[in-house]
């Protein structure tokens, strides 16, 4: 397992530091009041790629150059932020970058993935179909396949856990997006490094809950499909290293619908005038679901990505919840 230990955490830090600032937490009182807390809001929608998966991707690709010198190119699979985040380190690093993603991705993610210099191939019907072409090319065109959860990705996500952590240290509860759990599980090693209380909470979408049922069966269980607007969650199989690792340490998962995680986008707009995309708003969802157990406590919760479609943004800001085709099914 990659060294988690506070030493290593802060060398990832100031890593990221040197090709980054560190995102802000804000209190924001009129999300306060609606949600009867002190409420915290870490915005990794304020990174370079408008997501945090650029920490992991900064890690990643370092320890990659050093262990794996002979390297001339990635492949990964993705919804999308970790393919913008891994095109943009690769690149930087001097590699070629094949991004394979699901047929009908969202459109602005699939640019922005381009804009970074991937060459991007679109293959099956979600994720996990995409990850078994993405693990198919990289046999046959000799590339280096990376994965969406690895102990490098961990480390370097932990960042933000340690900003919002050193600036509110006394946080009672932290919520947390989870899609393969890089965030979750950096969000714990954080806590961890630190020696703090904090409860860590995944939350997952209500119709691809695979990592919440997985924790509370305590082995893999997969979602039989991937019905969800919130891409960045809609993962229908876990991975085992992360359930091995935020199994004995996160609280509890929470599961919520996409109308509310609907709701939770417009909420965001309408207090902080933040555009979150699915993903990015499901702990704020959870928050408002579990908002008296919450009522009075220091909390925060990860806007972990901004980079929702327009077409879809304006059907959500217009009071309407995105619909996918029911039909969509798990390829493997």
């Amino acid at each position: 397992m990659t060294d988690l230990s506070l030493a290593s955490l802060r060398a990832a830090q100031a890593m990221i530091r040197a090709q980054m600032p560190p995102t802000p937490q804000y209190a924001w009182p009129l999300l306060g009041e609606r949600a009867g807390c002190q409420l915290w809001v870490k915005h990794e929608n304020h990174t370079p790629t408008g997501a945090f998966k650029v920490r992991g991707a900064i890690t990643y690709i370092d320890w990659l150059r050093r262990t794996h010198p002979e390297v001339k190119g990635i492949i990964t699979a993705t919804r999308g932020n970790h393919g913008q985040a891994q095109a943009r380190a690769a690149k930087a690093a001097g590699l070629s970058v094949t991004i394979v993603v699901p047929r009908g991705n969202a459109r602005e993610k699939n640019a922005a993935m381009r804009a970074f210099g991937a060459n991007l191939i679109e293959h099956g019907h979600d994720f996990d179909s995409a990850k078994v072409e993405a693990a198919r090319m990289a046999a046959e065109q000799g590339l280096f396949m990376v994965p969406a959860w690895h102990g490098e990705l961990v480390r370097g996500v932990a960042s933000y856990g340690l900003e919002l952590f050193d600036a509110v240290p006394d946080l009672d509860t932290v919520y947390v997006p989870v899609g393969c759990g890089s965030g979750l599980c950096g969000t714990i090693a954080a806590r961890d490094a630190l020696g703090l209380k904090t409860r860590v909470v995944g939350v997952v979408s209500a119709h691809v809950d695979a990592a919440k049922r997985s924790f509370e069966a305590g082995r893999l269980i997969a979602s039989d499909s991937a019905n969800t607007f919130a891409d960045g969650v809609a993962v229908c199989t876990p991975v085992q290293g992360a359930l091995d690792y935020f199994g004995p340490r996160a609280d509890r998962f929470v599961a919520v619908t996409d109308d509310e995680v609907a709701e939770a986008i417009r909420i965001y707009w309408q207090d902080t005038h933040n555009a979150a995309e699915g993903a990015g708003a499901v702990a704020l969802a959870a928050l408002l679901k579990e908002k008296d157990a919450m009522a009075g406590k220091k909390v925060a919760v990860i806007l972990s990505g901004g980079n929702g479609d327009m077409s879809q943004m304006a059907e959500i800001l217009g009071g309407a919840t995105p619909r996918v085709n029911q039909d969509v099914r798990k390829a493997i």
